[in-house]
């Protein structure tokens, strides 16, 4: 069981790296676009207007995939703040029922992105992303809405990540 603990870890760890990359790199595209659309506005009485669009979108993929990783680092917002540093039996009661909640949350999300009513995949939400365009960039909007599904998925894996090391710290505990 510890084996199956550190591997879910360890690759946990990686992907919360990743996002952490990927968040720090949206928000800088979105302050570097916000930066050209007030100086492009103010100086050059000529703003661009993708400018607007890019930092939407960015904001989205940045507090998607930082999200995520708050949620990893335990730094997302908590009822019961003593309830993550329990150990033993108690800290696995309290990390399951951290489970249950977020799985109640993210699993009709991810259901959703992926299959519309009656399960039907043509009617999910990347389904109806990927025949629509951004108005100003030219670009499939399943390339922004794919931030929704991809930012649950992480943080479904950080859960199961989280109710392994729990389970083995319970086991070494007996």
């Amino acid at each position: 069981m510890r084996a199956v603990s550190d591997l879910l870890n360890k690759l946990s760890d990686g992907l919360n790296r990743a996002a952490l990359v990927g968040a720090t790199l949206a928000v800088a595209i979105m302050l570097a676009a916000a930066g050209w659309q007030v100086i492009a506005r103010y100086l050059l009485n000529q703003p661009p207007i993708w400018t607007e669009e890019l930092a939407r979108f960015s904001m989205v993929w940045g507090g998607l995939l930082g999200a995520s990783c708050a949620f990893r680092r335990r730094l997302d917002p908590t009822l019961f703040p003593e309830a993550l540093s329990a150990a033993g039996g108690k800290g696995l009661v309290f990390t399951l029922f951290r489970a249950f909640g977020v799985c109640c949350f993210a699993l009709p999300i991810l259901w959703f992105s992926f299959f519309g009513p009656g399960a039907n995949p043509a009617r999910g939400y990347l389904a109806r992303l990927a025949g629509r365009q951004t108005e100003t960039m030219d670009l499939p909007m399943v390339v922004f809405g794919i931030a929704i599904p991809l930012a649950f998925t992480l943080i479904l894996l950080h859960i199961v990540a989280d109710v392994a090391r729990a389970l083995t710290e319970s086991k070494e505990l007996k």
